[in-house]
């Protein structure tokens, strides 16, 4: 925790501001590893402050002491006791976090013409993760591993889409998860033409099954997609297939030769399907994946970016042709100094059920 306060104090100059107050769950889990979507934190240059309510005093109190001086708000000049003691007159603030309405009325509202955006600051400093955070992310994407190797067992023509979405779920839990890392995706057949289909109560029948899903641990996310055949393929279906997985096995073995640019990853994946299936890969190859399940960098054909080690990106390349089906094959890497550790283990060749 640390680490990270003192790594925002070295950004006060540039900012011109005194200190900053972090009003976000993201921030607050980021800079105390402790998740309180109610708290806020103000880190100063010379101390850091957090604000937990009667609800969380006690935890908060036991985990972030030596650190923070915690404090439940009692009063409503709680934070105007500290801005003055501190002499502090110029305060940064989330932009990206706060809404029109929160900003009139319980920043500026209350302390006018004090605060200085702060703007991706915090969404920057959290693109590289540290070996605890990739640890968290190595942890969520195993039990997400797990996951699909127990559905195998399940899937049939007797359960329907929400049925995998919730056993997926179910099982994730059970084994360790604190939560999904969003919506579940289990389409069948001709939905699978959708990117982010939505679950529903028909009953799974012959042709792809596509699935998209993550645990959560420590706050952080995996993310896996993987599709398979109920029933024998035909040959189109297996090209379909062959395509798209050769495609994401192009773009990780570019990375793992040491392979930087964002773009240059895209292309590589992106040439191989527009061979045969120009225009049916719609979106980036891949995206950032930490506290949130889409952070920055993005592996996209539009941006250009660097990788640099610490990056955690998903790689996953699709085609999807609309009214017919689609596939997408998804695994999640670390960028290491000269290469890439593949967090996920399952299997990607073509399974037939």
């Amino acid at each position: 925790m640390k680490n990270r306060i003192d790594n925002l104090r070295k950004k006060f100059d540039a900012l011109g501001v005194d200190g900053i107050y972090l009003t976000s769950r993201t921030s607050h889990r980021y800079f105390t590893k402790f998740d309180n979507e109610d708290g806020s934190l103000l880190i100063t240059k010379e101390n850091a402050y957090a604000f937990e309510d009667f609800r969380y005093i006690e935890v908060a109190t036991e985990l972030l002491s030596g650190v923070y001086t915690v404090i439940e708000p009692k009063k409503t000049s709680y934070l105007e006791d500290i801005l003055n003691a501190e002499g502090i007159s110029s305060l940064g603030f989330e932009d990206e976090a706060v809404s029109v309405s929160q900003y009139n009325e319980q920043l500026n509202g209350r302390f006018p013409n004090i605060w200085k955006p702060i703007g991706g600051i915090i969404a920057s400093m959290r693109e590289v993760k540290d070996e605890w955070e990739i640890e968290q992310i190595a942890k969520a994407q195993d039990i997400t591993d797990r996951a699909f190797e127990h559905i195998l067992g399940v899937i049939s023509t007797d359960i329907t889409e929400n049925d995998v979405a919730a056993e997926l779920e179910y099982f994730m839990r059970k084994n360790g998860a604190e939560d999904k890392s969003f919506e579940t995706i289990a389409i069948n057949g001709k939905k699978t033409s959708l990117p982010h289909g939505v679950p529903g109560d028909a009953k799974l029948s012959n042709g792809f099954l596509t699935m998209d899903f993550g645990a959560t641990v420590n706050g952080y996310h995996s993310d896996m997609t993987r599709t398979v055949c109920i029933g024998k393929a035909d040959n189109e279906m297996k090209k379909l297939y062959d395509t798209v997985l050769n495609a994401q096995l192009s773009a990780l073995e570019y990375l793992s030769n040491g392979g930087k640019n964002s773009k240059e990853a895209d292309k590589v994946a992106r040439d191989i399907i527009y061979k045969d299936y120009e225009g049916y890969f719609g979106h980036s190859l891949g995206h950032s994946v930490g506290l949130l399940i889409h952070e920055r960098p993005a592996l996209s054909p539009i941006k250009e970016r660097i990788l640099v080690p610490g990056n955690v990106v998903t790689v996953e390349p699709g085609i999807y042709i609309p009214g017919k089906y689609g596939t997408r094959i998804e695994d999640l890497v670390v960028i290491r100094k000269n290469g890439i550790t593949n967090l996920t283990k399952s299997p990607k060749k073509l399974i037939e059920i």
